[in-house]
């Protein structure tokens, strides 16, 4: 009998800090409003207070009319890679808000300016398949390098979210 008694001790433990766990998560999930980044509105990016100057600058851009932030910050090759990114791009940007670890102004990641241009040359291919034919237009492949601006917005940077600081 005193064999079970450790065993049942442990199994409640181990259940009270699953279900605090799983709570605690929810709990977070609903007070974040974790469902609304499932969606493709752009305000949802105005949730935490720190992207305000992207969104305004967003709405008063060129794209306001054709593109949300999803169509140029998610990969469209499929829908794996399109939530690997959208899940990775989450993680990031809840712990660097969180813990207010973060470059200010925001700068983009070099994988993530990889997408982005990706997108720029999938909307507008027409236009720049002449510029495209010898290769990308610059985006480093090696993650070390820290450039501030890549490929297509290297020259048409104020495009997505309006003039610079």
């Amino acid at each position: 009998m005193s064999a079970k008694r450790p065993r049942f001790w442990t199994s409640l433990l181990a259940g009270a800090l699953a279900g605090v766990f799983a709570g605690s998560g929810l709990f977070t999930f609903v007070s974040a409003n974790g469902l609304s980044y499932m969606s493709d509105d752009p305000e949802v990016c105005v949730n935490c207070h720190v992207m305000r100057e992207q969104y305004d600058g967003w709405r008063h851009g060129s794209h306001h009319a054709n593109a949300t932030c999803n169509d140029c910050h998610l990969p469209h090759d499929n829908i794996v890679h399109k939530l690997f990114v959208k899940a990775s791009n989450g993680y990031h940007h809840s712990k660097a808000f969180t813990l207010m670890d973060f470059q200010d102004p925001i700068r983009i990641k070099p994988g993530n300016a990889k997408v982005l241009e990706d997108n720029c040359l999938r909307c507008h291919g027409e236009l720049t398949d002449q510029i495209t034919a010898h290769g990308t237009l610059g985006v480093p492949t090696d993650p070390a390098l820290k450039a501030d601006l890549y490929g297509c917005v290297r020259c048409h940077s104020e495009v997505g979210h309006g003039s610079r600081r």
